[in-house]
């Protein structure tokens, strides 16, 4: 116990499944190797195959799904034009809500010297 337990990063993670794919391969031996249990390799299998599905899926006209991160220059161009029109706007509605909520502030501190001057006015 005296070996210290190396963090298990994807890398490893790969690794250990290329492993134990191997032909006679001691799958004990291996998984006490990497320090994990067998429930462990399982998750990790399972990990890698939906990854490989994913990695492989391709629409009917033959791109990669958008989820892939691939886009067209036409579609990144419109998608940059999206954002600019957005931050516009939310700008423009930024603006908006500090002179409303200075308005109100004035309204308020107006309605109260009035209402000050009317209590003063009838003290006097």
């Amino acid at each position: 116990m005296d070996e210290v337990k190396k963090r298990l990063t994807a890398r490893r993670k790969l690794d250990l499944y290329l492993e134990t794919r191997q032909k006679d391969v001691n799958l004990g031996e291996t998984l006490r190797q990497y320090g994990v249990h067998l429930n462990d390799l399982r998750q990790i299998e399972k990990a890698v195959e939906r990854a490989a599905l994913d990695g492989l899926r391709v629409r009917r006209n033959g791109r990669f799904p958008k989820a892939m991160g691939v886009t067209s220059p036409a579609e990144y161009a419109a998608l940059v034009k999206e954002l600019s029109r957005k931050e516009q706007a939310l700008a423009e509605l930024t603006v908006e809500y500090a002179l409303l909520k200075k308005s109100e502030r004035l309204g308020s501190k107006g309605r109260l010297l009035a209402s000050m001057s009317t209590v003063n006015g009838a003290r006097s």
